[in-house]
């Protein structure tokens, strides 16, 4: 085991001068295109626009747990109300059979502890995970130009990709981008699903990971016509579990912060167990979680102090998800 990296504090974020111009441009060109969504689908997230289903459970932090993640949330043993959010990743309310990311995002709430944001005590422990290990994008600037031109249409990506990768790096980046989205996913259930971007530690910094326990049971074939019935198949017959596990920072050249398209290789550790008991998300009382769920914004940001997001990706969400909850607050 002595070829195997050991939990490091050394990280550190780079922070460039221009920063805080770049992604408050990036806030409104988000909110043109939520703007031109609404259009369509009503007030509703840029991103991750279609909630799948919602549901309510509990997240028990282990005892015995590494060193390294025992801070915030996971300083002690404890077991914490938890709300959970599944969407499709895309603009548009598409069906789900489409390629898509999957979104698994969870709230926890009764925490305590100063904010990440600086603004007094913590209202909730946020994750939002995706079912991709690694971002698709070094850096912001790369992914928000690229979803510009998506949410534009075809020709508009088309026209970019070409323009910015040339006639040899355009073809190359469709393809890595269309390998990611037709990825092949089984359901929430039943896929692990990733923070893919770091947050810190204590004085540690880690990724996230979702594991499904094996009693969730194997894949349903077809599920991908409704991830919603298969999911609320699944919660009316049964709990739900997954095991949350914690990546660790080692060095700068084998899990950088900055650069979220690197695939951390460092292992995980189990911290925390979430458990979706039975229940019945058509049910009136199921409805009414749905409803106050999409209305609410998970953000990483609305986290504690010990577990503030790092990296570029995680600086400018700080910046674009406060212009989203302004515009649909205005909406």
């Amino acid at each position: 085991m002595s070829n195997v990296p050991a939990p490091s504090t050394g990280w550190k974020e780079v922070i460039a001068a221009d920063e805080q111009q770049r992604y408050e441009g990036f806030a409104q060109q988000f909110a043109q295109i939520q703007k031109h969504k609404a259009k369509r689908w009503g007030v509703g997230r840029t991103l991750h626009r279609k909630q799948i289903t919602a549901a309510h459970g509990t997240l028990e932090v282990l005892d015995g747990i590494p060193e390294f993640a025992r801070h915030g949330l996971f300083a002690i043993p404890h077991t914490f109300e938890v709300w959970v959010r599944l969407s499709n990743g895309g603009f548009d309310r598409a069906r789900d059979s489409m390629p898509d990311v999957r979104g698994f995002a969870f709230r926890v709430l009764g925490v305590e502890g100063d904010s990440a944001l600086g603004n007094g005590p913590a209202r909730s422990q946020d994750f939002t995970l995706i079912n991709h290990e690694a971002f698709s994008f070094s850096g912001s600037t790369e992914f928000v130009d690229f979803a510009v031109a998506a949410s534009r249409g075809g020709g508009a990506l088309l026209k970019y990709v070409f323009t910015r990768y040339g006639l040899i790096g355009g073809p190359k980046m469709l393809a890595k981008v269309l390998s990611i989205a037709k990825k092949p996913f089984s359901g929430f259930a039943t896929e692990a699903l990733f923070s893919s971007v770091p947050m810190a530690c204590g004085p540690y910094a880690v990724r996230v990971r979702l594991v499904p326990g094996e009693s969730n049971g194997p894949p349903t074939p077809g599920a991908s016509a409704d991830w919603a019935a298969d999911f609320s198949q699944r919660l009316a017959q049964g709990p739900l579990h997954w095991d949350l596990q914690l990546q660790y920072f080692s060095s700068e050249g084998l899990t950088p912060i900055e650069d979220a398209s690197v695939n951390w290789p460092t292992p995980y550790a189990t911290v925390a167990r979430l458990m979706l008991p039975p229940q019945n998300t058509a049910s009136p009382s199921g409805w009414a979680l749905a409803q106050e769920v999409e209305g609410t914004v998970i953000d990483p940001w609305q986290a504690l102090q010990a577990h503030r997001p790092l990296g570029d990706v995680q600086r400018a969400r700080k910046v674009v998800y406060f212009a989203s909850q302004k515009g649909r607050g205005a909406a």
